[in-house]
């Protein structure tokens, strides 16, 4: 049984007619006719009653007709989705950010991006780079904003670089603090530390341990918005990428030198598989957008 043989049944089904089928379908009569016939022989029982009177259905051909139209119908919404995909009017992306990124980059680009393909449906994970690309691997997640170099090397990961990230020491607005501050600075500051597993955590400790010291924290264990309101309430400064203070005029922002911090942001994907139209079109509109991206500091990678 072939869908245009159901095509050509149901054809016959509504015209009564095969002439009439044969042109409504767009094939001649007697291919019409032919494709009947071997339907009718693949159910093993005729369809039609043809006499003079014109052309009825036999109880086969009564039993079959819903069934047909309903698989027609099927098909043709299965042929209007694939199109609507891949025209870029339905789909998904399951997308991982870390959380600076979701507090800085993210939501001008998500916008942006919802802006153009208003029919794409966005849903957004929250987490470090370590468990968003364990998601990725485990095939939870399209594509990923985090931190490289990845510390899983897991070999499956592709990851293209989008930008480098300046980090400064965030502190309280009135804060008596200079423009910028060397690393080793920080020894005499009290530091609010991110929780275990956040990248910003690693590069704070490695920042320190390189100048020779162990930093002073009054407060550890905190997420993104807890530690810049901690910083903001006065109870320490924090090392943190300079995109997320640009919509916080409580807290002010301090160059670290000697040397510079920055890490690179990059959009991950499984290598093994092809991402999905939705997802390549995030990432081509996300690259566009950071073309023109400029504030806190950044330069392209």
């Amino acid at each position: 049984m072939q869908i245009h043989q159901l095509a050509y049944f149901v054809a016959v089904a509504r015209t009564r007619h095969f002439t009439r089928a044969a042109e409504m379908t767009g094939v001649s009569q007697p291919t019409l006719s032919k494709q009947i016939r071997v339907l009718e022989n693949s159910l093993g029982a005729p369809l039609f009653v043809r006499d003079r009177g014109g052309i009825e259905l036999t109880s086969a051909g009564e039993a079959l007709l819903p069934h047909a139209q309903r698989i027609l119908i099927d098909v043709e919404s299965a042929e209007r989705t694939v199109h609507e995909v891949a025209s870029l009017r339905r789909g998904r992306v399951r997308l991982g950010a870390t959380p600076s990124l979701c507090d800085g980059l993210l939501p001008e680009a998500l916008t942006r991006f919802h802006e153009a393909y208003p029919a794409i449906d966005l849903e957004v994970q929250e987490a470090g780079s370590r468990v968003l690309t364990r998601e990725l691997s485990q095939g939870r997640l399209d594509v990923a904003l985090l931190i490289v170099p990845l510390h899983s090397g897991d070999p499956d990961i592709e990851t293209t670089p989008l930008l480098r990230e300046r980090l400064v020491l965030a502190s309280p607005v009135d804060a008596d603090m200079p423009d910028r501050m060397d690393v080793s600075d920080l020894r005499d500051l009290p530091l609010v530390m991110f929780r275990e597993g956040y990248d910003l955590r690693d590069v704070t400790l490695r920042a320190c341990t390189a100048a020779g010291f162990e930093p002073r924290l009054a407060v550890e264990g905190g997420e993104m918005g807890a530690v810049l309101r901690f910083v903001q309430a006065g109870l320490g400064h924090a090392v943190v990428p300079s995109m997320v203070l640009a919509t916080r005029p409580q807290l002010r922002a301090t160059e670290l030198v000697n040397p510079p911090l920055d890490r690179v942001i990059a959009l991950a994907h499984r290598s093994s598989e092809a991402l999905p139209l939705a997802a390549q079109a995030f990432k081509a509109d996300l690259i566009d957008h950071l073309t023109t991206f400029g504030t806190g500091g950044l330069t392209g990678v």
